[in-house]
């Protein structure tokens, strides 16, 4: 199976030869990295990582990234690219991922996309509509209203307004409740109408996505949970403390928005107890966890795997298989 697959296909669209695509998402601490790193055994993949919080340096246990160990078993990409003072965006992240897709392609390769930052798959997928720039004025009226009533309050007007992007902002994204609000009121439409397709879809050849979702919401909690008591045993106070000692980091840079960092964050600023800070951290990761499935509910075509029900592997091998067949009959690519 895996020499079969490893084969390219003969796209008859583009007329070149063309490995799949797969994709991978789904809500934290579902089993996505175990699940590919599982499939890197019988398939020639290499995986480029689809998080935003593991692309940043020094950030390693509270966002489970790969250890050396696994980097080393199976190709990784876009981990550990950026200090945690920069920034990246969806639109960054689709141009590097499609150069990587092409490399990993050339290599005779299959290309794997894992992770759950959803607005990056959306992205590489189907583009990103061009959006109006930052407006100061505006952004510093918006800033003012939330220092009078709070960012729960203009995320509830942002609710109002636009439900969709609501329903995956935490009520306390300062910068994206306010990136949002001044889209709405510069173009007169919300910003998830504007994140739609935005002409030609970014990939070539097939894509096969798949979505690694427990059945039950109780079992997934119970992950999300075990998992941060985990973090906190490996060290995850002392990586937040490292950072926090730097000086040069703040808490509204998107790195330290990450979940977990912000609540281990606010107990060293003496803000918070550690039990606190744990207990908030296991809450935000399951409100976080909330909106990834909710955004996967309105994604079309994506094959829904429950690792507590069947194999995974079994069923994306299948899917690669019968995908090698469909292009070999000469069906036309597409996701």
């Amino acid at each position: 199976m895996a020499a079969a697959v490893a084969r390219q296909r003969h796209d008859p669209e583009s007329g070149r030869d063309l490995s799949p695509v797969l994709m991978l998402m789904g809500p934290t601490a579902a089993g996505k990295s175990g699940l590919a790193l599982a499939l890197a055994e019988r398939v020639p993949v290499e995986i480029i990582s689809v998080d935003s919080a593991q692309i940043y340096r020094g950030m390693d246990i509270g966002t489970a990234k790969p250890s050396a160990a696994e980097r080393a078993r199976v190709p990784h990409h876009l981990i550990d690219i950026l200090d945690p003072s920069d920034s990246y965006s969806a639109a960054r992240f689709a141009a590097e991922a499609r150069v990587l897709i092409e490399q990993i392609r050339q290599r005779g390769r299959v290309p794997l996309l894992v992770g759950g930052t959803m607005l990056y798959f959306r992205a590489l997928l189907h583009g990103l509509s061009e959006l109006p720039p930052a407006d100061p004025s505006l952004r510093a009226r918006l800033q003012a209203l939330a220092r009078e009533h709070g960012w729960p309050a203009l995320h509830e007007r942002l609710r109002r307004v636009d439900p969709v992007t609501a329903a995956r902002l935490h009520p306390n994204d300062r910068q994206r409740i306010a990136r949002a609000l001044e889209i709405v009121e510069l173009t007169g439409k919300p910003a998830s109408a504007l994140h739609g397709p935005a002409g030609k879809p970014a990939l070539e050849g097939r894509v096969l996505r798949f979505a690694l979702v427990p059945e039950r919401r109780a079992e997934l909690h119970a992950r999300i949970d075990q998992r941060f008591e985990q973090m906190m045993r490996q060290g995850f106070l002392d990586e937040v403390r490292r950072l926090w000692s730097r000086g040069d980091l703040r808490t509204d840079l998107p790195s330290m928005r990450a979940v977990g960092y912000r609540q281990l964050w606010a107990h060293l600023d003496g803000r918070l107890t550690l039990d606190e800070a744990v207990a908030q951290g296991k809450a935000a990761t399951r409100q976080y966890a909330k909106r990834q499935l909710t955004w996967l509910r309105g994604e079309p075509g994506l094959s829904v795997l429950d690792s507590d029900r069947a194999d995974p592997v079994a069923t994306i091998l299948d899917a690669l298989e019968q995908d090698r067949g469909g292009m070999r009959r000469g069906c036309a690519p597409g996701v």
